[in-house]
């Protein structure tokens, strides 16, 4: 694991964090505790574990899925549109059908909010974590990082 995984990591998690934690528990908390489903005091060690967990694994998956793409943003793309859908399908459709609440709508309008902008924030962080110099051509390509 070279520098790039690691700045990929940080790339996800260092954004993810303060995204969740005032989507979720400043800017929107009211509307989520009117959704009364979520516990009083959330576990906020726990979703950190979640976030890291996910870090690590994007941060190896991006060079494999996205790193042959010449163009980061291009990677960016890939990866916002692919890990964004199954993320949302993970997080807001099961939820939203096993889950007590007071309304479906609201909390799938919510978590689809919050699901967009953090890839829309994320996908470039991570892609531009593998972004490199093409040797010899001075042009920046993710196909370097997919080798290395």
């Amino acid at each position: 694991m070279d520098k790039r995984f690691w700045l990929a990591v940080l790339a996800y998690l260092v954004p993810s964090f303060p995204l969740g934690y005032l989507w979720h528990l400043t800017v929107f908390a009211d509307r989520y505790h009117q959704l009364a489903m979520y516990r009083e005091q959330v576990i906020i060690p726990m979703g950190l574990a979640s976030m890291l967990t996910q870090a690590v694994l994007y941060a190896w998956a991006y060079p494999r899925l996205f790193g042959h793409l010449k163009d980061w943003k291009a990677g960016a793309l890939g990866f916002g549109v692919f890990f964004g859908l199954l993320a949302w399908s993970f997080v807001v459709l099961p939820v939203a059908a096993k889950y007590r609440m007071t309304s479906v709508t609201d909390f799938v309008v919510l978590e689809t909010g919050f699901t967009l902008l953090q890839y829309l924030v994320v996908a470039p962080c991570v892609a531009l974590a593998y972004r490199t110099v093409h040797a010899g051509a001075g042009l920046p390509t993710a196909r370097a990082a997919a080798a290395g």
